[in-house]
């Protein structure tokens, strides 16, 4: 049975329309809550798949957050070890971060629904599955693009949207993978940061998650599930 170890960092961005794709595949997934555990003990080349979730912090809020260093090195030995890696939003900024790329503050928030424009690379990606379909945005940083790193997506307020890396790396700023009546906790959980957000509110953001939330996810299974294969798994 394959494995798979997820790294959460708060309760609610979690592995989403993903679970129920793993769970088909036949995974046996776990979660680690990373901001209350301890990372001494894992080994990163372990699971036959490491995804790496989102979470409302920065990279680079270290000193706040002391977790996310061994976190970032975690990631980094699983990279260099060439085995499957998925970052999704902070999960890519965590990805980027590892292999040394700078990540900061964007200067300009991007929620709400929204495409991506593909790169020739993206559309003869797992991302082609995405073309023209609205996926969730949800951060404030972006990280410049790592040595080696493949550009995959872009938008026009943030450049560096997806890359991969090496064979088994994807890293996702933003989610294919949430969608439907979850993002209610979404609008609990981030109340402050939407509050704070010209332009943003729950009403227009649950009316979009309505209103997309089919598409997104026909084409974001399929977009991980092409992945998946082509990592054995």
């Amino acid at each position: 049975m394959p494995t798979t170890l997820a790294l959460r960092h708060v309760p609610f961005e979690d592995l989403g329309t993903l679970a129920p794709l793993l769970a088909r595949r036949g995974h046996a997934v776990r979660y680690l809550e990373v901001p209350v555990t301890s990372l001494a003990n894992v080994d990163p080349s372990e699971p036959d798949l490491l995804v790496v979730l989102g979470g409302p912090i920065g990279v680079y809020d270290t000193d706040l957050y002391p977790f996310l260093l061994p976190e970032i090195e975690l990631i980094a030995r699983r990279l260099h070890a060439g085995r499957p890696v998925l970052g999704i939003c902070l999960g890519s900024q965590l990805i980027a971060a590892a292999l040394g790329a700078r990540v900061y503050a964007a200067g300009v928030k991007e929620i709400g629904w929204g495409e991506i424009a593909l790169t020739p690379e993206g559309r003869a990606s797992c991302l082609r599955h995405l073309a023209g379909t609205a996926v969730l945005h949800w951060h404030g940083d972006t990280f410049d693009l790592p040595d080696g790193a493949v550009l995959l997506a872009s938008t026009h307020v943030c450049k560096n949207q997806a890359f991969s890396w090496g064979q088994a790396a994807l890293a996702l700023q933003f989610h294919a993978e949430a969608a439907g009546i979850a993002l209610e906790s979404w609008f609990v959980g981030h109340t402050a940061e939407i509050g704070a957000t010209p332009g943003i509110s729950v009403p227009h953001l649950r009316a979009d998650t309505e209103r997309f939330s089919a598409a997104v996810v026909t084409s974001g299974s399929a977009c991980f599930s092409d992945w998946l294969m082509s990592q054995g798994l």
